[in-house]
């Protein structure tokens, strides 16, 4: 093979691979129209813990790591009136699975996240315990290298998951009377 010929298919294959980045918060962060939530959640609510995300290694795949997903989360909820440094509500993220594709066209990302909305001056009493599961695909048309794709994906399927954790927010109607620990 002439000299060339392997730096172009060298200098392509550098161009193809890149190194990976893990997703990043701003992309994740909701954006969409502002919700409506019971009245006692606004400016109320703090984050405990968000655990189970992973750090993204350079030579191998993007991944969602917990710094980023927190922080989307916290703008998210800032930006929809919720978030109180000290809130009576505090909400534990669990990132159970990110589910990613090897290789493919088209990348699709399903976020599997467990939210757990307690009421601190209820003894802790659980509001909400749900699992979100929210796909996502990035296309080629997207981001031509795949590295870049799958990145576009995993943020995609974070921000669904926090639009579907606000959507269950939404749905909530707290009355502190009907609180109880029994599960």
């Amino acid at each position: 093979m002439p000299l060339i010929k392997i730096i172009i298919v060298l200098v392509s294959l550098s161009y193809l691979a890149g190194c990976a980045s893990g997703a990043k918060m701003e992309n994740m962060i909701y954006d969409g129209p502002a919700m409506q939530f019971d009245t006692s959640l606004e400016n109320n609510m703090g984050i405990s813990t968000v655990t189970g995300g992973e750090k993204t290694n350079p030579a191998w795949t993007s991944e969602i790591d917990n710094d980023a997903f927190s922080g989307a989360i916290k703008e998210s909820l800032l930006e929809q009136g919720l978030l109180s440094g000290k809130g009576r509500y505090q909400l534990e993220v669990i990132l159970l699975e990110v589910i990613q594709p090897l290789f493919g066209l088209n990348f699709t990302v399903t976020t599997h996240v467990k939210y757990i909305l307690t009421d601190r001056q209820n003894d802790d009493a659980v509001i909400l315990n749900e699992t979100i599961v929210a796909p996502y695909t990035a296309t080629i048309g997207d981001a031509f290298a795949a590295i870049k794709r799958l990145r576009l994906a995993n943020e995609g399927s974070g921000k669904a998951n926090i639009a579907g954790l606000l959507g269950a927010l939404s749905e909530l109607e707290i009355n502190p009377r009907d609180i109880s620990l029994a599960q």
